[in-house]
């Protein structure tokens, strides 16, 4: 077997031996016990369970004398012995009915053990500016600059030679000649001074805060995620132009946060995930181009980047800016690339770069815990260097060792080692038993772009079962985990078992057009014709589900959304359905999830803390419920608890972009009504971002920053993203 070629021993953890009991006993009790069928023994081993859990219990109480290691409903105690306080939200902790992970992720987001953990600490540094952004960090998470507002406050300079150094710079008009500072002018990193503003920096409805007792918390919650040597995409080949994103549409650069040297620096832009302007990119090349930092460009397979002094920045926006020879014209802000004369690329373009997004959510670079492979899965690797260059020449390999008897095990794993992009035709079909997994590797976003490779049929990635028929738990299954799947949808067909799709993008409208509009709106990312597959999506993105099948001799089937979007691209369109717009005939299960468009299905079994921008419209009202969760009036629903508008007519989600490709995609605006900011049954907010507990942690800063700051200050908090 090749190294590209290996079975994964990875599995569940060794539990503690049942026969330790059994096995101190004299050997000729065990051999009596033997002959009478063993009941000793099986009587010891119910024993010896019972001992795990007293040492367990043992084990766990020692834990709990420390902060690092006790269980989170044991940190209150801990904390009440230095007098920490609680932040608000802490009892329902204690709750049940929580999700699989989300009492840790709430514990986590309301007592964060590093704000328990330095308590005594932080009250040593009482009112000083890099504790109130150490205390974002320790409670919620987030990257925070504390600027002292007062500093800004312009005021009329004393006519004195002693006047000097900063003082002197304080308060002063803005300086018309300094490019740099009016570029950061507005921004927690600029020094314009401006007018008094009597408005308090708290405030809940208008926030202020430039008066002579203003302190500000600028606070960014978007997190910065890398792709590395991703393809980038060729607008216009005949002018030599590009942009960073591989489906063509304008997304701005952000900044690599670097952790910062000491607790008493105060945070700079190279601290947090700040957006690159142009102006900040020219006068600070070095410090944000290059291998390991915000990014870097390479061209036709070179591993040599293209050397600064080639870089230009400039305005690209509708492409009128022409580089001259040799030089490469980059725009940050809309994350465009334009090539010289000299310097055009032959072999294609390749880029490093970090955007923003909400979360760990759809295709990415970042950690993926869930993921998960039987041992005995034979394991083939695609990529540079591999033994495979294309997936189907894996997928071909592995049906040929598993027909051929050199497989140990049904299932077998195709993994991508890289965030290159792939334009093949893929065409999956599955033989009964068979288990497959199209996974990218850690650290990796591999792209699937489905072209038009046949006039006569779509082009999609098929996934087929071969057999006509095979019992329930022979139906063959397959998992899709860290993919980019664009210009086309996935075809399921057959009798097929569980089909997997997470942690991937597929992207809703196929593609994007340059002001991320989508390309191809009217169609579907998934189909389902005429099979018995059930549908799971986690922790993705994807457009329309189409449903064909036989409404009268086969039975619904299921469709399971957690922790995902699914966006028909418009409100007033069929986000579920089936064609003509008849009612898809599926079951679909919503837990946590944001829908964008129409849902017209059979049933709806259950759907809790998940918000619909569309009218639900559902075929049976009897069976299923839903529960703290968003659906248009005029929708036709089972039974609902504690839903919205129900309780509070007229409210309605308001969201910072609806379209995909933007930063802020499914992002509930601040602006947003209470009810559905604060409408789960957590107090966290509706839909796909729920496990980001961000109420949570806006009360839990709020109250820290109302107990570190000094009395009688104005203090606030004000978000950049």
């Amino acid at each position: 077997m090749s190294e590209d070629v290996r079975f994964e021993n990875a599995g569940p953890p060794a539990s503690r031996n049942p026969d330790s009991l059994a096995g101190l006993l004299p050997r000729w009790h065990r051999l009596r016990d033997l002959e009478e069928g063993e009941p000793l023994r099986a009587l010891l081993a119910v024993i010896a369970e019972q001992l795990d859990l007293v040492r367990d219990g043992v084990e766990q109480g020692y834990a709990d004398l420390f902060v690092e290691t006790a269980a989170p409903w044991v940190l209150p105690y801990l904390g009440d012995l230095v007098g920490h306080r609680t932040l608000p939200g802490y009892e329902r902790v204690l709750t049940t009915g929580l999700h699989a992970g989300g009492r840790s992720a709430l514990a986590e987001a309301v007592a964060p053990r590093a704000d328990v953990a330095a308590t005594v600490a932080n009250r040593r540094r009482k009112g000083t500016l890099h504790l109130l952004e150490e205390i974002s960090q320790q409670v919620a998470g987030w990257p925070a600059r504390a600027v002292e507002l007062s500093r800004l406050v312009a005021h009329h300079q004393p006519v004195r030679l002693g006047v000097t150094g900063h003082r002197a710079e304080r308060g002063r008009l803005a300086d018309l000649r300094d490019g740099a500072a009016l570029d950061l002018a507005g921004s927690p990193f600029g020094a314009t001074a401006r007018t008094v503003d009597v408005r308090r920096a708290d405030s809940a409805r208008r926030q202020g805060g430039w008066s002579p007792a203003g302190v500000g918390l600028y606070v960014w919650r978007l997190k910065a995620h890398s792709l590395t040597s991703s393809p980038a995409y060729c607008v216009d080949r005949a002018r030599h132009l590009y942009t960073f994103s591989i489906l063509g549409n304008d997304t701005p650069l952000v900044t690599k946060p670097f952790p910062e040297p000491s607790p008493t620096h105060l945070a700079t832009i190279d601290n947090v995930p700040a957006f690159i302007r142009r102006r900040q990119l020219r006068d600070r090349l070095l410090d944000h181009y290059g291998p390991g930092k915000s990014f870097v460009i390479r061209r036709d397979g070179e591993d040599r980047p293209v050397p600064p002094s080639d870089i230009v920045v400039a305005d690209l926006s509708d492409w009128r800016y022409r580089p001259r020879r040799g030089q490469v014209a980059v725009d940050p802000q809309l994350g465009r690339i334009a090539f010289g004369a000299r310097s055009a690329p032959r072999q294609g373009v390749w880029v490093d770069y970090h955007y923003a997004a909400a979360a760990d959510m759809g295709g990415g670079e970042y950690d993926r815990p869930d993921r998960v492979a039987r041992p005995d899965a034979a394991v083939y690797r695609v990529g540079p260097g591999r033994r495979y260059r294309q997936i189907m020449d894996a997928y071909r390999a592995w049906q040929h060792d598993r027909r051929a008897g050199r497989a140990t095990g049904s299932e077998g794993v195709i993994e991508i080692t890289h965030s290159g992009a792939y334009q093949e035709q893929l065409d999956f079909d599955l033989d009964p038993g068979d288990r497959l997994q199209l996974r990218a590797a850690e650290g990796t976003r591999p792209v699937i772009r489905l072209l038009d490779w046949y006039s006569n049929r779509p082009d999609a990635l098929n996934i087929r079962a071969a057999a006509e028929d095979c019992a329930p738990h022979e139906r063959p299954r397959v998992v899709l985990d860290g993919l980019l799947v664009a210009g086309r949808g996935i075809n399921v067909t057959g009798p097929m078992g569980a089909v997997t799709v997470r942690h991937c993008t597929l992207v809703p409208g196929w593609s994007l057009e340059p002001e991320c509009d989508p390309h191809s709106p009217e169609e579907p990312s998934i189909v389902l014709e005429r099979t018995t597959a059930c549908l799971q999506i986690e922790h993705s993105i994807l457009g329309t589900i189409e449903v064909i099948g036989d409404e009268v001799s086969e039975d619904p089937l299921a469709i399971h959304l957690r922790d995902s979007v699914l966006d028909a691209t418009a409100d007033d369109r069929e986000a579920l359905s089936a064609p003509d717009c008849r009612h898809a005939h599926a079951v679909l299960h919503l837990h946590r999830a944001t829908v964008i468009g129409e849902v017209h299905t059979h049933a709806v079994e259950i759907a809790e803390n998940s918000v619909l921008t569309g009218r639900l419209h559902v075929a049976r009202r009897g069976t299923g419920r839903m529960r703290y969760s968003y659906v248009p009036p005029g929708s036709r629903t089972p039974r609902r608890h504690r839903c919205q508008p129900d309780l509070t007519p007229g409210v309605r989600p308001l969201f910072v972009s609806q379209r995909y490709g933007t930063p802020w995609y499914g992002v509930l605006s601040d602006r947003c009504a209470e009810e559905i900011r604060r409408g789960a049954d957590d107090g966290a907010e509706l839909g796909a971002f729920h496990d980001l507990y961000r109420p949570q942690r806006e009360d839990g800063l709020r109250a820290r920053l109302a107990e570190y700051t000094p009395a009688g200050t104005d203090a606030g908090i004000f978000f950049v993203t």
